[in-house]
């Protein structure tokens, strides 16, 4: 039966409930974050109401690849309609909202692998109560994956808003690195695009914006109505995890006005690419075009002289061949010269 489970974990990512971690977060115990698996969190949901437990509250981190694990949470977790409504619905746009007692976001987020892609962005859904907080995802991500990791290593949020605005700032991080690696990246795309030794730069610089407009599209709609929620938190939000909240929100900011700058420099490099291909196509026209005037000359007299008529000029003159070549040599200087003389 462990091999089976074993098995499970390597396939979906989590236990046999889709569990991929879980933490008991309690500043009375004397481990403050203490991880725990799907049956001791069930047990632990079961007991939530039982007095001197009202400062401890539980970080699920669920699987959605996993068959069980949204049974196991409609099951033990007792979560709003909402949340399990925003699993379905299909809408990767990126907010917050009330949901009864409890909050309701939509993150997208990178793959864990991320390759500079745009199709290396999925959804994180989060639902956020005094109490429990749950975070499901279908495939890996950095944002959460960072927050886990801090977490293992003792950083252990006072309550679940506290554990959401980390997992914001996380997320807040993990773009600012794509925006510097895709900062980086355009800065050697311009300095091969000076030098002249660029191939294929449009594309290169094509999904790098791609890129960037998807994620801008999809988490502009974050900080608006992360700021509509903070007029009115609901109850148990203290004053202070409001206020860290606000500042995650202006992080946001920031990173979405440098991602909208970098789709303005994509784009006049773009428009530079673009100048230069069409200078070199018409490098390239006016070259045919002179070849084309200088081959005209030799290429009418050639029709001419080769006519299988009678009275063809020069036929029997003893320097007819070279009387012919000085006539073409001039009309083709003369065509050359003009050509050359309109290029100037």
């Amino acid at each position: 039966m462990s091999v089976f489970h074993d098995l499970a974990a390597q396939s979906y990512g989590g236990d046999e409930a889709g569990l991929i971690c879980g933490y008991l977060f309690d500043a009375a115990a004397p481990e403050p974050a203490r991880a725990i698996d799907s049956a001791q969190a069930a047990s632990w949901l079961a007991d939530a109401g039982r007095p001197g437990n009202s400062g401890a509250y539980v970080w699920l981190h669920f699987n959605l690849s996993h068959a069980h694990a949204e049974r196991w949470l409609v099951r033990h977790a007792a979560l709003s309609d909402t949340f399990y409504e925003t699993l379905h619905e299909g809408l990767p746009s990126t907010r917050i909202e009330r949901a009864d007692d409890s909050l309701i976001a939509v993150i997208n987020d990178v793959h864990f692998e991320f390759s500079f892609e745009p199709s290396d962005i999925s959804t994180l859904w989060i639902s956020v109560g005094p109490r429990l907080v749950v975070t499901a995802r279908t495939k890996p991500l950095r944002s959460v994956d960072a927050l886990r990791t801090a977490v293992k290593a003792g950083e252990a949020p006072r309550s679940s808003t506290e554990l959401l605005e980390h997992l914001l700032r996380a997320q807040a991080d993990v773009l600012v690195k794509i925006v510097r690696g895709v900062t980086s990246r355009i800065d050697r795309i311009e300095d091969e695009l000076l030098a002249g030794r660029l191939d294929h730069k449009r594309a290169r610089l094509g999904v790098l914006r791609r890129l960037l407009v998807r994620l801008q599209r999809l988490l502009a709609p974050e900080p608006a109505a992360l700021f509509r929620l903070l007029q009115g938190p609901p109850a148990w939000m203290a004053e202070p995890d409001v206020q860290e909240l606000r500042g995650s929100t202006e992080e946001f900011s920031v990173v979405l006005r440098d991602m909208q700058a970098l789709q303005e420099r994509i784009k006049l490099l773009q428009e530079e690419i673009a100048a230069n291909v069409n200078e070199d196509n018409n490098r390239s026209l006016f070259v045919l075009t002179v070849v084309t005037v200088l081959a005209l000359p030799i290429n009418i007299l050639a029709g001419l002289f080769g006519m299988n008529v009678g009275g063809i000029p020069l036929a029997e003159h003893k320097h007819g061949f070279w009387i012919v070549v000085a006539i073409v040599a001039t009309f083709t200087a003369v065509a050359a010269w003009t050509a050359f003389r309109k290029k100037r």
